[in-house]
């Protein structure tokens, strides 16, 4: 039997687990001053076969005016309104993979449907729902999708006012800081950044050294676009003037961050070493994003934010009582040596 869409998400889709915060959007074009991207690590919902109520197929609906019966699947009948209230409460990412609510979408939906509904009329003929594992797998997996279901229905009862997105933002501006930069890179052996053609592969001492001669230019007033477009191995940066844009904290590596979001603004850096070589940096000015810029951002966290505390709260108040002589006393948690 091949496995149908609507059977693998039926109790995924609805049932979502708890969302993490948002990621910071990393900048289009990376340098070699910018941190690696990381990918957020997920865990994909179960696949989760769609539940059967144990009662007798439903008597067949009768059509009233306009609203003509539109699906047939064995005892299985379905009015074009029933029809079209399943698709309009279907979750979002579900109604993607149909591809909407064109009569295709509606179409590939409703031959799925007529498979489930008739496979498991076949089931109820042959008493399958009566069997103790089948009982137990439909009422573990109506708790489960309640309980999933329960961190969706608090977050939409913790919709945030724009006062408190606010106030919420003054406390967290460090968390949208950004700054403007511009640097030279001066590469050692065993960077990732490539060799320019017949450059010299310099030790970490000659790459220091010649960083240094750099940096006591500048401070003599050499120009210091100039001197990036002549010998800042960051090539792409260097063409511009050594000029790395707006980006914000946390996006370049932590050597080049720390140096960036603590230096006085105008004011060159000593070298800063990373793995990609020796920096020169110069912050032009630094802030953080607007809160209109961040808005949606911040309602997204706050929701999960509160979200998470009330399930935290409704799982401590229903913590289980476990009878020790049959469950056996609480395992210590493995404590990691140093």
């Amino acid at each position: 039997m091949r496995v149908l869409l609507i059977v693998m998400l039926g109790g995924a889709v609805w049932a979502q687990a708890p969302a993490a915060a948002p990621a910071k959007q990393a900048p289009a074009k990376a340098s070699p001053a910018q941190s690696p991207a990381a990918k957020p690590a997920t865990t994909p919902a179960k696949p989760a076969a769609a539940p059967a109520k144990p009662a007798a197929a439903p008597a067949a609906a009768k059509p009233a005016g306009n609203d003509p019966v539109v699906f047939t699947a064995g005892p299985r009948k379905m009015t074009k309104s029933e029809f079209d209230d399943i698709m309009s409460n279907l979750p979002a990412n579900l109604k993607n993979q149909l591809g909407g609510n064109t009569p295709e979408a509606r179409r590939k939906l409703a031959e799925q449907l007529g498979e489930i509904y008739t496979y498991a009329a076949e089931a109820r003929r042959l008493k399958i729902d009566e069997k103790p594992a089948v009982k137990l797998q439909l009422q573990l997996q109506t708790e489960g999708i309640l309980a999933s279901n329960l961190y969706q229905h608090l977050l939409e009862l913790n919709k945030p006012t724009e006062a408190a997105e606010k106030e919420w933002y003054e406390g967290h501006k460090n968390d949208f800081a950004s700054a403007k930069a511009r640097h030279i890179l001066i590469r050692f052996k065993g960077s990732r950044v490539p060799l320019k053609k017949d450059q010299k592969d310099l030790t970490e001492e000659e790459a220091l050294s010649k960083t240094n001669e750099l940096r006591e230019k500048i401070s003599k007033g050499e120009d210091f676009a100039t001197l990036a477009k002549a010998e800042s191995d960051d090539t792409g940066s260097g063409a511009q003037g050594g000029d790395l844009g707006t980006f914000a904290k946390g996006k370049m590596v932590p050597q080049f961050d720390q140096a960036v979001f603590s230096l006085p603004i105008g004011e060159l850096s000593q070298p800063v070493k990373s793995q990609f070589g020796y920096h020169l940096i110069q912050v032009q000015e630094r802030g953080a994003k607007p809160f209109e810029e961040v808005k949606t951002e911040i309602e997204r966290r706050m929701e999960s934010e509160h979200a998470q505390k009330a399930m935290e709260t409704v799982k401590a108040a229903g913590k289980p009582v476990l009878d020790e002589t049959y469950f056996g006393a609480p395992t210590a948690p493995a404590t990691v040596k140093q």
